[in-house]
């Protein structure tokens, strides 16, 4: 894992879709465990993403990073099946509700358990992040 997953400074990447290709559109999805209910991480889609997600029914996102489409799980096994898609109101993103296939779901663990990406809350009186993992330590 890199400095940005381990840090407990606040580093928001406030340009990530600014700075995207115009051939790139993209809109957000956030995938939800559809068993706990719990949002496990959000992604970016486009038109290609999302119509392979639809034939595979696995999840699959456009890379912002890399700039390609991301099959999740393709090189670690920890893909997503794609139960449901729904579309909001003003139809500017989509929550992907999902069966993760072998447990795992982020590419950060505590322990060796796999995180869901949203492993940090933020303080908002010292506006530092706070590891969930452990706060609940202590509990």
């Amino acid at each position: 894992m890199g400095m940005i997953e381990e840090t407990c400074e606040l580093m928001l990447d406030w340009d990530k879709i600014r700075n995207m290709p115009k051939e790139n559109h993209v809109i957000p999805v956030a995938v939800q465990n559809i068993n706990t209910k719990e949002v496990i991480l959000v992604a970016y889609t486009n038109e290609e993403a999302l119509k392979e997600s639809i034939r595979l029914k696995k999840a699959v996102f456009w890379s912002t990073s890399r700039n390609k489409l991301w099959f999740k799980g393709a090189e670690s096994g920890n893909t997503f099946t794609l139960n449901h898609i729904f579309v909001n109101c003003e139809q500017n993103s989509l929550v992907y509700q999902v069966t993760p296939d072998k447990g795992n779901i982020c590419h950060t663990s505590y322990n060796g358990v796999a995180n869901n990406c949203y492993y940090r809350e933020l303080d908002m009186e010292t506006m530092k992040l706070i590891n969930l993992n452990e706060k609940n330590k202590g509990e």
